[in-house]
């Protein structure tokens, strides 16, 4: 949830500040309460250093007159983030990668006699290709002996699901979305093969972890109680930073991640296609496109090449996670690469259902591409075709889509294991369903296949 004024419906769990919005801005008020850990931050030179090496979120200070309580000492203007993206829509290098810069983070800080008090990984933000730490206020002054505060729900977010996903099955990052504070240990030890506790940092970090969690639970802890020096300290998140790099997931076997592989496209017609879909998205004033159903990210990266900012959503992990590493192969800045089940799309989940906003509330974004989607979608799923265009309308405003007709071998496919029950699956059909909700601008044929591309502006 995104209102134009009011507090973002995820920022109220911290009493350290918030972050609302006002006028289409995005501040972070900080109250008195953690005045002294903001001025810490900044006047030790952390603040410099992070946002120097990329890892977080750079901001200004705003002016007092913004301030939503009269408890306010600051009121800060971080740079915005172009698409807010969750954990379980990650691929698997993509939670690694915001787990090592977490660590990465806590490390700096303990350089300058600071400590992260929070390490969750909706903390972080894919900004220019790269996991930044958002969240000014997880900043805490070290004091000496403490432990870390945040080891368990590190654990959590972070190391629990990468095991998972590495160890068992890469779909369990998708427990994320169910358990919205991190996946519990003693579920995760439980689901782990006995093969996990043989590797040191596993049966510590997790295994023995959920049974001291479960062997204490019910009792007052006092954490203030435990004494941690700073050798003890640094080597815990060494061991979190070996434990974690050490976990790998290697993408193969899925449906659509050898797609442009295995597909009836010649090499003519996959760079006609491109070219057509480069000349569409001329024909739009779009700044953000969402490409849904992006495979690997080739028609993503058409409209990057662009200036488009373009995240690029498909529901194959091992689609996602290729295309992912080849953006950070590239150098590739403008592609945010992310999971998505159309037919299930990201809810809103958490408190009052608003903590973590649906995609949807995340839209509509300018332009959307839909190729090689849209025969997916009807045939397998069983989508009406007006259904999946009032979708589309609820998403975007220009929509580049693509029919690809009964003809075609990919559908032949599709349709080889069940019976033809779409007989409204027809170009005439399809134009008549889109039509409700579209206006069409332009058709083109791609040589070479019997497929179509359309422009169409919502009505």
């Amino acid at each position: 949830m995104n209102p134009t004024n009011g507090s973002l419906a995820g920022s109220f769990r911290d009493p350290s500040g918030f972050v609302f919005t006002r006028d289409g801005h995005l501040y972070r008020q900080v109250n008195r309460v953690y005045g002294e850990h903001y001025d810490l931050l900044m006047g030790s030179g952390l603040y410099a250093k992070l946002v120097g090496a990329g890892l977080l979120i750079p901001h200004e200070e705003a002016g007092m007159d913004l301030a939503r309580t009269d408890d306010a000492c600051k009121i800060l203007r971080p740079e915005p983030v172009p698409f807010v993206s969750y954990p379980y829509e990650w691929c698997f290098s993509q939670l690694k990668d915001a787990a090592l810069a977490t660590l990465a983070v806590q490390k700096r800080a303990f350089e300058h006699g600071m400590v992260l008090k929070d390490a969750s990984a909706y903390n972080v933000q894919f900004v220019r290709g790269k996991p930044v730490l958002i969240d000014t206020l997880s900043f805490e002054r070290y004091r000496e002996g403490m432990p870390w505060v945040a080891y368990r729900q590190f654990c959590q977010h972070f190391l629990a699901p990468l095991a998972l996903m590495s160890c068992r099955d890469v779909r369990l990052g998708q427990l994320l979305r169910v358990h919205i504070d991190g996946i519990p240990l003693d579920l995760a030890s439980r689901l782990l093969p006995m093969r996990t506790r043989l590797r040191f940092s596993l049966l510590a970090h997790i295994h023995l972890h959920a049974r001291s969690q479960k062997r204490h639970e019910g009792e007052a802890v006092d954490v203030k109680g435990r004494k941690v020096g700073r050798l003890g300290f640094q080597g815990i998140i060494d061991s979190l930073e070996s434990a974690v790099g050490k976990l790998s997931w290697k993408p193969a076997g899925t449906e659509w991640a050898e797609y442009y592989e295995d597909t009836n496209y010649s090499p003519e017609s996959l760079e006609e296609k491109s070219r057509l879909v480069g000349e569409l998205l001329d024909r739009t004033d779009a700044k953000v496109v969402w490409d849904l159903g992006a495979n690997t990210g080739r028609f993503s990266r058409v409209a990057s090449s662009k200036g488009r900012f373009t995240v690029s959503f498909d529901v194959d992990p091992a689609a996602v996670e290729k295309n992912y590493l080849d953006c950070k192969r590239d150098g590739e800045t403008n592609v945010l690469p992310l999971l998505l089940d159309l037919t299930n799309p990201t809810p809103g989940i958490g408190w009052e259902n608003e903590e973590r906003s649906s995609l949807l509330e995340r839209g509509p974004a300018e332009t959307a591409l839909a190729l090689a989607l849209v025969h997916h979608l009807a045939i397998s799923n069983n989508l009406p075709l007006d259904r999946i265009a009032r979708f589309f309308s609820g998403v975007c405003r220009w929509l580049v889509v693509e029919f690809v007709p009964k003809s075609d071998s990919q559908v032949q496919r599709l349709l080889a294991t069940r019976d033809d029950i779409f007989g409204s699956y027809t170009r005439e059909g399809f134009e008549k369903a889109f039509d409700g909700w579209f206006v069409p601008e332009a058709s083109m044929d791609i040589s070479g296949t019997w497929r179509t591309l359309y422009l169409m502006r919502k009505r």
